[in-house]
């Protein structure tokens, strides 16, 4: 019996359609294999959607979102929008839909795949066998926090102010994700923080450690954010599951993107507890190759086999595309971003037809 799933398409800006379109073709494909119906809706967000409507995130953007079984991102932003106000910024609309679908846990996965173990500024030694999960805490801390703003003080002075705040509730509910997926993975957890002075990451590691008594199974550790860095650098390979805040994670799960050669690579998932959840490319929309078919769309692809996984429990597909990324490799196609010595070149989509094949 064929199974049936709504998915909205937000491609967004720059790269952002070009490798949309490699992914609906991969997801079309693998559908006629797994006897899966996908009924694709396309929206604004973004630049595109300034430039359309005049905000970032339309009112009918949201609420197609909310309507379908998943959401399929691609990349946000550019140059051409930079000068804009703050609320009128690409981004904005971005944190509006992580608000508005109450996103609050970001899953980063960081795989070192053995074909682009060379692909890495780091040697071979210290990046082969990397597998970390970042898991982000995506709806609260500074980046939602109140107050906010630039003020004038009374002396006349600007200040800018950000505030970094965490209810009891938003930290229990990432930790439990945290430690449960710490679970299906090597039951190593490792909290990152600043406890040594934020008041708000001495409460957010008390938390931890109190929820660590319900998942005795799972090895909780600590690290400050400056530490974790450094050590993602020295020595990976001790990492297995990171929990950490909003701001830092989205620091730390860069960092680990670039150990596995190209933050073109790889996929994340942003998930609630009811809503619809949003699968995007941890990239950017790089304006800069926009429209040249320079684009790579793997992180693209293995966000929608992310979303199969997660969202429709559809695994084996998901292993499927994630198989089919893994032949088109050893084959030897690159995209320019982890190209190396005696590979073929191709564009963004030659290298979704040789997936197509591969599938």
């Amino acid at each position: 019996m064929t199974k049936q799933y709504r998915i909205t398409l937000l491609p967004g800006d720059g790269i952002g359609p070009e490798i949309m379109s490699v992914a609906v073709r991969v997801l079309k494909t693998i559908g006629e294999k797994f006897a899966l119906n996908f009924e694709f809706q396309e929206a604004l967000i973004g630049g595109s959607a300034i430039d359309a409507t005049g905000e970032p995130l339309p009112a009918a953007t949201l609420e197609t979102c909310k309507n379908s079984d998943a959401v399929l991102l691609a990349a946000i932003g550019g140059y051409k929008w930079d000068s804009l106000p703050r609320h009128l910024r690409p981004e904005t609309g971005l944190l509006g839909l992580r608000s508005g679908l109450q996103l609050f846990a970001n899953l980063r996965p960081a795989t070192i795949l053995p074909q682009l173990i060379d692909a890495s500024t780091l040697k071979r030694e210290v990046v082969e066998g990397v597998d970390i999960m970042v898991v982000r805490e995506l709806t609260g801390g500074i980046y939602f926090g109140q107050p906010r703003g630039v003020f004038t003080t009374e002396t006349g002075e600007k200040r800018g102010v950000n505030t970094m705040a965490y209810t009891e509730s938003e930290i229990d509910r990432i930790g439990r994700v945290a430690f449960e997926t710490a679970q299906k993975r090597s039951k190593r957890l490792c909290s990152v923080d600043k406890a040594n002075v934020l008041e708000v990451s001495q409460f957010w590691r008390d938390r931890m450690i109190a929820l660590s008594a319900e998942y005795p199974d799972v090895e909780l550790s600590h690290l400050y954010v400056d530490n974790a860095a450094m050590q993602l650098v020295r020595a990976p390979k001790q990492f297995d599951t990171i929990v950490t805040s909003n701001l830092f994670g989205d620091i730390l799960s860069d960092a680990a993107a670039m150990l596995t050669g190209s933050i073109g690579m790889l996929p994340s998932a942003s998930l609630g507890a009811s809503n619809p959840g949003v699968y995007e490319p941890v990239h950017g929309s790089a304006p800069d190759i926009a429209g040249q078919d320079k684009a790579n769309p793997l992180a693209q692809v293995l966000s929608a086999a992310m979303m199969l996984r997660y969202s429709f429990d559809q695994a084996e597909a998901a292993t499927h595309i994630e198989q089919a990324v893994l032949k088109v490799l050893d084959q030897g196609y690159r995209t320019g971003d982890i190209m190396s010595e005696g590979k073929t070149l191709v564009g963004c989509q030659a290298i979704g037809d040789v997936l197509v094949a591969a599938l």
